[in-house]
């Protein structure tokens, strides 16, 4: 089974062919796939590797780990797989009651007219209407 490792805190402009050459001064079979920013398409500063076993891994960590490259130190780390990393975000299509999503107070803005309390981005236009409101029956009285 492979082992995939984060490298992250690439430069932002670079040649994969210049990373796969370094990899290579470890060992040989080290596959690294950039993750590229959809719209731009540059890099997003990151990417994973894939290494064939245990000790490749822990070679390229150790050599390579704090490494400077393009004028950044790489960071170079173990990746979980998708499936074994806590459920923090929401999986496609799955109807999960949100379990492990951290309970907040949320307010909640409404017009209806039974509300506690106003909407707060309106908040200082309504005290200047009650203002308004309570100068002009005072003058009409």
């Amino acid at each position: 089974m492979s082992i995939r490792l984060y490298i992250g805190n690439l430069p932002q402009s670079y040649e994969v062919k210049q990373l796969d050459a370094l990899f290579a001064s470890v060992s040989e079979g080290i596959r690294f796939k950039p993750v590229m920013d959809r719209e731009t398409g540059a890099s997003r500063g990151f990417g994973f590797a894939n290494v064939d076993n245990d000790k490749i891994a822990d070679a390229l960590i150790e050599k390579l780990n704090g490494h400077e490259f393009g004028g950044t130190n790489l960071r170079i780390e173990r990746s979980e797989r998708k499936d074994n990393r806590d459920n923090n975000r929401r999986t496609s299509g799955s109807n999960n009651s949100n379990v492990n999503r951290k309970t907040t107070n949320k307010i909640i803005h409404s017009d209806a007219p039974f509300a506690e309390a106003p909407d707060p981005r309106w908040a200082g236009e309504l005290a200047k209407l009650k203002e308004l409101l309570a100068s002009n029956q005072n003058n009409s009285v």
